[in-house]
């Protein structure tokens, strides 16, 4: 592995856990308010697109960082749009 490698796997883990605070306090508080609807979208067709730019690329630190931070994204969005609003 050399260092590019490592340095982009070393973004890929940075940028990725930084999404799983919000994904797990929206998951235990069901409430995403505050979140918009139009953010969490773009977050997740971005992370999709990443995703496959990823597999044209042979790029594994982009299919992994995107692939899983697509999950959290499509979680939250995916709460978002099911939650009741009261």
């Amino acid at each position: 592995m050399d260092t590019i490698q490592i340095l982009g796997l070393t973004a890929a883990v940075l940028t990725t856990c930084a999404n799983f605070p919000q994904a797990f306090k929206v998951i235990k508080t069901k409430s995403t308010k505050s979140l918009s609807l139009a953010s969490f979208l773009m977050l997740f067709c971005g992370s999709i697109t990443w995703v496959v730019y990823g597999f044209y690329k042979d790029d594994i630190p982009v299919i992994l960082a995107n692939g899983i931070a697509g999950c959290l994204h499509g979680t939250i969005l995916f709460i978002k749009i099911t939650s009741k609003k009261k």
